[in-house]
Formats: C-alpha cells, sequence, structure tokens
C-alpha cells in the first residue's frame, strides 16, 4: 500500500492550533536538562510532568511553570521543587485542578537553565468526537534509532501514545543486538546486564537520550505499562527466565531496584496508597467514548512459564501434544492477573457499560489471540541451516501444530478464559485489546475457546526490535510467507507481518475505529520515511466488534 499523506486535521479532544515536535524542542536545550521532559498518566484535571536535571550537586532547586500557550504569557500554574541524588535527579510534578482536555504547555528552570518546552492534554469529559491513539512497544536502544517516536512526535493525529511495555531492555553490551549496537555506536550502558538501581536509572538514561525519545515525549502526553524487559526477559511471580541467582542476587531486590527506577524516570504516578509499586494497573476514561485499562501481567500473579525445552523429550506424537496442552498448559490455577487486577477491571468495565462508552480498550504486553505454528514441512518452508533434532524451533512446534509462543496468553488458557469470563459477566464481549511484545504487527479477532467472539486485539511491530522470523535467519521471502501460512491457519489471525518497525495510529470516533500500521522505513540509518503498510476499519459486529471494509 503506497504511503499516505499527513492528516493537518483534527486534533481528538484538544483544540490548540497543531505544531511540529521541532518547534517544541527548539527551545534552550540546556545540558542541565539532557533528557528532555515528558508527561503521562492524565487524568481529567491533573497530569504528571517529569524531567530530569544534570548535575552534580547533591540537591536542586528546579521552578516549574504551565500554561494555555506556548509562550508562557499566561501561566495558570507554577512552584518550586527540590530534587536530590537519592531520587536520581528526576523531578516529578502532578498539577491539579486544570481544565479538562485542555492542552497545556510546560518548562523547567534550574538556575538560569531552561528545559525544552512540552505540550500536554488533560482528558477530556462530555462528548469526544475523536481521540488519536499511538501504539508502541519494544524499543530496544540496541537495535537502532527510535525512528517511529519521531513520527509519533510529528504525527497531527495523535493524542496520547500508549506505550504497551519494552520500555528499556535490560541486555548487556554483549547481549541480543551486540553486531548491530556496536556497527551503530549504540552500545547499551552500562555494558553489564542490568541488575542494581544505579544500573537500572543508567539504562534508562541511555534511552532518553534519543532524540526521537525526546521528541515524543515533549509533544505528547504517555500512558505506560510495562511488559518483562524493564526488569528481565520473562519474569513471573517468583522470578525471571533472564534472572540467575547464583550471579545475579536475589530476584526481589533486583525487581525492586527496576521497578524504583522505572517509577523514578517515567511519567507515571506514584502507587494509591493501598497499592504496592508492582500493582501497576490504571484506568483512563475519555469522556463518553472510551475507557482504557492497562493490565499488569508480570510481576503479581504470573505463574511461571512452561519451556518447550523442559518437555520437548516427552512429545513424540500428536497426542503427547493434546495431553500436555491440556494437562500442563491448561492447569486450573495458572494465573496471569491477580485477583485485586481482576476485580478493578470488572469495575472499570461497569462504569464504562453503565457510562454508555462505544469502546473498551485493554491495554496489553502480550498477544492475547491464539496462534498455532502450521506445519512447516508440508509447506516446503526449511529452518534456516536445517531442522536440529531435538530442537524446539518452528518445524517441531509445526509438526504438533503447537502454540507459537508460550509467554503469551496462549501459554495460559486458563487464565484466558478466566479473563472473557469476567468480561462476559458484566456483559463485554466487545474488547478492544491494544498489544506489544512481539516485534510485528497483528489485526487479530479474539474469541473463546467455544467460539465466541470477544473483540479486537491490534498488535504494534517493535520500535526498533526486529520481527521473529527475520531474528531467526529466514530471508525477507520466506518470513513474509511464514506471516501469510499463521494468518491461514489461524482462525483468529486476519493480517500479520513481521517484516516492518513502526507503530500503530488508531483512530477512535463513535461509530468506528480506524487502524493504519505505519512502518518507519529504516532503524540504521539516521534519515527515514514513514509509510502506511495496512488500513483497518473495526466497528460493533453481532454483539462484538469486528473488521469490516475500509
Amino acid at each position: 500500500m503506497p504511503p499516505v499523506s499527513r492528516r493537518t486535521l483534527l486534533s481528538g479532544f484538544a483544540t490548540a492550533p497543531l505544531i511540529s515536535s521541532a518547534g517544541i524542542l527548539k527551545a534552550n536545550t540546556d545540558t542541565s536538562f539532557a533528557h528532555g521532559v515528558a508527561s503521562g498518566d492524565p487524568e481529567a484535571h491533573s497530569i504528571v510532568l517529569w524531567t530530569r536535571v544534570t548535575t552534580r550537586e547533591e540537591t536542586a532547586r528546579v521552578r516549574w511553570e504551565l500554561a494555555p500557550k506556548r509562550d508562557f504569557s499566561e501561566v495558570v500554574q507554577q512552584g518550586e521543587i527540590v530534587t536530590n541524588s537519592l531520587l536520581d535527579h528526576t523531578v516529578k510534578v502532578i498539577p491539579q485542578g486544570l481544565e479538562p482536555g485542555r492542552t497545556y504547555y510546560y518548562r523547567f528552570r534550574c538556575d538560569s537553565a531552561y528545559s525544552p518546552v512540552g505540550r500536554t492534554r488533560t482528558l477530556p469529559v462530555g462528548a469526544v468526537p475523536r481521540l488519536g491513539i499511538a501504539l508502541v512497544s519494544c524499543s530496544n536502544f540496541a537495535f537502532g534509532h527510535f525512528h517511529a517516536y519521531q513520527a509519533i512526535a510529528d504525527d497531527p493525529a495523535i493524542d496520547v501514545v500508549l506505550h504497551t511495555g519494552d520500555y528499556i531492555y535490560e541486555y548487556g553490551a554483549n547481549g541480543w543486538g551486540s553486531e548491530t549496537s556496536q556497527a551503530l555506536g549504540r552500545v547499551h550502558q552500562p555494558i553489564h546486564e542490568i541488575v542494581t538501581l544505579a544500573d537500572y536509572r543508567q539504562r534508562h538514561a541511555q534511552y532518553k537520550s534519543d532524540s526521537g525519545s525526546r521528541a515524543m515525549h515533549a509533544a505528547h502526553p504517555l500512558i505506560a505499562l510495562w511488559d518483562d524487559h524493564e526488569s528481565a526477559n520473562n519474569p513471573w511471580q517468583g522470578g525471571a527466565q533472564n534472572h540467575q541467582s547464583e550471579s545475579e542476587g536475589d530476584w526481589r531486590s533486583r525487581r525492586a531496584a527496576a521497578t524504583q527506577a522505572y517509577y523514578e524516570w517515567m511519567p507515571i504516578r506514584p502507587p494509591r496508597e493501598d497499592q504496592s509499586r508492582i500493582e501497576f494497573w490504571r484506568r483512563y476514561s475519555f469522556g463518553n467514548l472510551a475507557t482504557l485499562v492497562t493490565l499488569e501481567s508480570r510481576h503479581t500473579a504470573r505463574a511461571e512459564q512452561i519451556d518447550y525445552g523442559s518437555v520437548i523429550a516427552e512429545l513424540n506424537s500428536a497426542a503427547d501434544a493434546k495431553t500436555f496442552e491440556s494437562e500442563v498448559l491448561n492447569k486450573q490455577g495458572r494465573r496471569m492477573l491477580s485477583p485485586r487486577m481482576e476485580s478493578f477491571l470488572e469495575q472499570s468495565l461497569q462504569a464504562s457499560k453503565a457510562a454508555r462508552q462505544p469502546w473498551r480498550i485493554l491495554g496489553n504486553a502480550i498477544p492475547m489471540v491464539q496462534v498455532r505454528v502450521p506445519d512447516l514441512a508440508a509447506h516446503g518452508i526449511a529452518m534456516p541451516g536445517g531442522h536440529v533434532e531435538g530442537s524446539a524451533d518452528l518445524a517441531w512446534k509445526g509438526q504438533y501444530d503447537l502454540p507459537l509462543y508460550l509467554d503469551t496468553w496462549d501459554g495460559y488458557p486458563w487464565a484466558r478464559e478466566r479473563l472473557f469470563d469476567l468480561c462476559e459477566s458484566v456483559d463485554v464481549r466487545d474488547l478492544f485489546v491494544l498489544t506489544g511484545d512481539s516485534h510485528s504487527f497483528w489485526a487479530n479477532s479474539i474469541a473463546r475457546a467455544n467460539g465466541t467472539a470477544m473483540g479486537v486485539e491490534i498488535g504494534t511491530a517493535g520500535v526498533t526490535s526486529p520481527g521473529d522470523f527475520v531474528e531467526q535467519g529466514f530471508d525477507q521471502a520466506a518470513a513474509q510467507r511464514l506471516d501469510t501460512l499463521i494468518a491461514q491457519h489461524n482462525e483468529g489471525v486476519n493480517w500479520t507481518d513481521n517484516l516492518h518497525q513502526g507503530y500503530v495510529r488508531v483512530g477512535l470516533s463513535p461509530t468506528h475505529a480506524d487502524v493504519d500500521y505505519v512502518a518507519v522505513s529504516t532503524v540504521t540509518e539516521p534519515a527515514f520515511t514513514t509509510s502506511v503498510v495496512r488500513q483497518e476499519r473495526v466497528e460493533a459486529v453481532e454483539g462484538s466488534i469486528g473488521f469490516t471494509p475500509r
């Protein structure tokens, strides 16, 4: 599909004139504010404003200003805050009493140095004709420039950014992506895998040094949830695949360090008094249009993942595979969401239904749709380098029609059905699920095991993280064919693409959602272009929602 021209229309719930990210960032970018500014976790009457002061002093006194115009000719709120090394010199301000659905500009000052100017928006109330969401995930510094962030900053159709996780990656300089990072001069800092609080802070600082990151954060408010790499690959309630206690210490201490750094460096509110830091879920209401609930599916309840490598020797037939799925994967009690998370979600869905909002959105870290691997051999596709006997590769999974991944909801079918039970109990079968993690674009129809339609899932490719099939060594033609076969083999997969990096632009109106899959031309070169590689429309269909011709 050819590139789509940029729309100069309608900021969904804001009426201020649009300006480019360059217009925001051309303010004094003194090195005192080397990591830029950010806003996020919006409510109708307040929002989080964030920056960090780069200083060798123990403490720093910072002034902040909030104004309805970029020239700050009318300052509506201002104040002073002191930060120090115990906060890693991060600054977080949450002004209250703001007007709903309003665009504001903000800046910080330390001594004589001003920060860049940021633009943000509060949540709307009442009638909302349109909402523009940028869906992003998987921003790995080592694999290239965050051009998708820059494109989002310059996209006039975006009101808010939803980041569904893997905002940072924990690997060391010799880990995943090391060859690319060395060629690009984007080697992870610190060079070792991050474990301590100082490590996680340094990594967050490096990621916010990217110019695209600074532009996006300055241009739009952020709604965030975490996935796994904000702490370590594939965590669960009691540990993580990429945590070795013998050399890396206590898992809970590492998780606490990762969580503290995340709260310091991200524009998010502190947890409520009745919540711990790892109970990181939120609800956002966009007037009469939509409710968005972000899910926490890593640390508060998740059962340990099943590793194919631990069971492959026992699976020697299709019958073995079916037994494995029914007795191991689908074992009752293998949770994904905590009871408190479920209760919060239930109340949120009930409130949305009572308000007669047409959209109920889940911010979801990992793919929800069922994805099984087709028989590669039957389609004449060979594994790169040939199939290795006894390996849990795609060919082996396809031989037994097994799920593609076990870290996703496919590895927790009992928990997925429990989620759908909850939704149906409050008469919700029209979920609009926005998902990250997989490094691929997705257009999915989600359903219960009995076939009951439960809604639509939109998945985004990585900001920089490469698609799995390409990463596994398939050439572009074979990787593209695998996408086609995945869609043909799985009833819920309407379309998928693992060849691009980028983001998804979702435009919600009261009657439909328009979905644009926006790809960047490169992440390894400084200059880039964008194109829309696919478009979808989502509308109400027979008591649920589904894809319709656009």
